[in-house]
């Protein structure tokens, strides 16, 4: 008889999004009429659609794969056409950050390579977490059974943790721009995480999924910014967010050269290698038009066509910061991030004004205590939405809190 991995029966039962889709389901049983009312602004999906140039690469690159002399199958080594890795490669050397294409690896998305990173390292390790944080770090590494430590973020700190050199941590999960908080870290916050991670000789996991939404000059985009960085981190990035592929899956992991950790023989063993083994008999890499459609990104025109739909979502959010601003509620976000954290108004619990923005105002959130015990007594906004929903949602949101 098989033998279950008991560490699932440690997860909460249902994923925070399902939980979510739950209740809203109820509502909607309960209420049919405002079936077609409710605002969604909750998940952060992208509603715009991809960027033009995007499109014609992905039909080009489709049309290649009916042709026999252009025809692709599986690729030699599963981890991105040149043509893909050189494109970031250059998009990284743009804003400063020292990354060869051969450090790059091509994914279907950041999710999928924040929760699998960790498959390389034992699971006697012990991680460092960010408290709020996206669940995948969380669940990813209690399904393996390793001791998890958290770092606060708290009103006090602006949600930017500092490390704690009380701590001995293996693992460090870091996700700047924020999700679910919103909140980024300066040139020096995350300075002090990489002198941490090199002083406990430990491996910074950095998920960069929102960095094309920065705007301010001391945030960094990368981690491969900061100097000593290429020692410690591995950079997770997604275009999920950055030019719409929520729907198409493509991202990138970063691991430089020098990354290495010590066998239990003491031999040093490339990380990036490692990596590579384990993708090699784990995944096997993606399509081809949709690499074609993500180069496209990264070229003159796929830039300035994504800038139109990310000013589109920075509108959003600074259309959603203004009314909190009237409103005289805290929040982190909105600047440098899509997304808007803000405390629950007259103390309510996440839940409860959950609750209370469904029934009353037809709104949808995140419940900030879905993301961790700092989270309770917040609520997660996206920008994501359509822009009168975006309005609309927020007249309610003040005809509501005015009453």
């Amino acid at each position: 008889m098989p033998k279950l991995n008991e560490n699932f029966l440690k997860l909460e039962k249902n994923y925070l999004f399902i939980n979510i889709a739950k209740k809203i389901n109820a509502y909607i049983a309960a209420n049919p009429d405002k079936k077609d009312s409710i605002i969604r602004m909750g998940i952060g999906d992208v509603t715009l659609p991809i960027a033009p140039v995007v499109v014609e690469a992905v039909k080009k690159g489709a049309d290649e794969m009916g042709v026999k002399e252009t025809f692709k199958g599986y690729e030699d080594s599963g981890a991105g056409y040149d043509f893909l890795k050189d494109a970031i490669a250059d998009y990284y050397h743009s804003f400063g950050a020292d990354v060869k294409a051969s450090e790059i690896r091509i994914s279907d998305g950041a999710k999928s390579d924040c929760g699998n990173i960790v498959d390389i390292f034992g699971d006697d390790n012990t991680v460092l977490i960010t408290d709020p944080a996206y669940p995948v770090y969380v669940d990813s590494n209690l399904m393996c059974g390793r001791r998890i430590v958290y770092a606060d973020c708290t009103k006090e700190n602006g949600f930017c943790a500092v490390p704690d050199y009380s701590i001995d941590a293996d693992l460090i999960y870091l996700c700047s721009p924020n999700n679910p908080t919103g909140a980024a870290f300066t040139s020096s916050q995350l300075k002090a995480w990489v002198d941490y991670a090199i002083e406990k000789d430990a491996v910074i996991i950095y998920d960069a999924a929102y960095e094309a939404f920065i705007t301010e000059p001391d945030i960094p985009r990368s981690i491969f910014e900061i100097e000593g960085s290429r020692r410690c981190a591995i950079e997770i990035c997604s275009l999920s967010k950055t030019a719409g592929f929520t729907g198409m899956r493509c991202g990138y992991t970063v691991i430089p050269d020098e990354l290495t950790v010590k066998a239990s023989d003491g031999t040093e063993v490339s990380i990036s290698q490692i990596w590579g083994r384990r993708q090699g008999s784990k995944f096997n890499g993606v399509s081809y038009p949709v690499q074609c459609g993500a180069a496209a990104v990264f070229t003159p025109e796929g830039q300035e066509q994504i800038k139109v739909n990310l000013e589109y979502y920075k509108e959003n959010a600074r259309i959603i910061g203004s009314v909190l601003d009237e409103l005289g509620i805290f929040y982190t976000g909105g600047k440098n991030s899509p997304y808007i954290w803000l405390e629950c108004p007259d103390g309510m619990k996440s839940w409860e004004f959950f609750d209370l923005l469904l029934n009353e105002a037809n709104v949808v959130g995140t419940p900030g205590a879905g993301f961790g015990k700092n989270g309770e007594g917040f609520f997660r906004l996206t920008s994501f939405g359509d822009r009168d929903k975006t309005i609309e949602a927020m007249e309610r949101l003040k005809k509501l809190l005015k009453k």
